[in-house]
């Protein structure tokens, strides 16, 4: 497996955020997790991709209270767990985060090249920016552009430019379709049909659960910060309970 997680567990004070959870992604499938708000889903990206270690340290120098965080994750057959967050970057595992976040006072290209920060090979960061350009035109349009004056389906698509300048083996979504109409999250989703295609690996986090369930390789159900199910979308779309008190079907 490219992507092994085994009991992982983040509590806030005495609220835990993801309990127990165990799930696996294998090279070159699309994954989801999905459930409904306040399941714990962005806490496990976050986990995975080391930003709850770096908020737990930020919580640790103030009296915010204490993040505490348990069990594994090992990525291409090396714990991570325990490293910062750059450094998992470094392996591959990138996370494309909610709420897009572009740096709105910079450029398109600004930001884009801002997804390469740890690529020192120029010459490799302008074939990957390339094969942005060919993947989100309309970047290449806009590369000009202040990027806080995008729409919101262009600001997606730099996100996710952004996060492939970090040449990911395995790229985190993290609620792409959020705030988009349905045109726009249609070439959304198109576009991370053909990043699968281009052999990237994605975890996604979405909650246009029929669209994703016809998408991915497999699925898993989150609540409460538990995995209470996984499966093909056509099998957890038969299990009834799950379809109406979990996924609103």
């Amino acid at each position: 497996m490219l992507l092994e997680i085994a009991h992982l567990t983040v509590r806030y004070e005495k609220a835990w955020l993801i309990n127990d959870l165990s799930m696996s992604v294998d090279t070159g499938e699309l994954v989801s997790l999905v459930g409904p708000n306040g399941a714990g889903k962005s806490t496990t990206l976050r986990a995975i991709t080391g930003l709850v270690a770096w908020e737990r340290e930020i919580k640790r120098r103030s009296t915010a209270g204490n993040i505490h965080l348990e069990g594994t994750v090992s990525f291409n057959g090396e714990r991570i767990d325990h490293i910062p967050a750059h450094e998992i970057v470094k392996r591959g595992l990138v996370l494309c985060p909610e709420r897009r976040r572009p740096f709105r006072e910079l450029t398109v290209l600004e930001n884009l090249m801002a997804g390469a920060y740890l690529e020192r090979d120029k010459k490799k960061s302008r074939e990957t920016l390339e094969k942005v350009y060919e993947l989100f035109p309309v970047l290449q349009e806009r590369s000009k552009q202040i990027s806080g004056t995008l729409s919101g389906g262009e600001q997606q698509m730099l996100a996710i430019g952004r996060a492939f300048m970090s040449e990911p083996k395995l790229l985190c979504i993290d609620e792409p379709s959020t705030g988009l109409s349905p045109l726009m999250r249609r070439d959304v989703f198109d576009k991370i049909i053909q990043l699968k295609s281009m052999g990237i690996t994605i975890l996604l986090v979405e909650q246009e659960v029929r669209t994703v369930f016809k998408m991915a390789t497999r699925n898993y159900v989150l609540s409460s910060g538990k995995i209470i199910a996984q499966g093909s979308g056509e099998e957890l779309l038969e299990n009834e309970v799950i379809r109406k008190t979990y996924l609103g079907l």
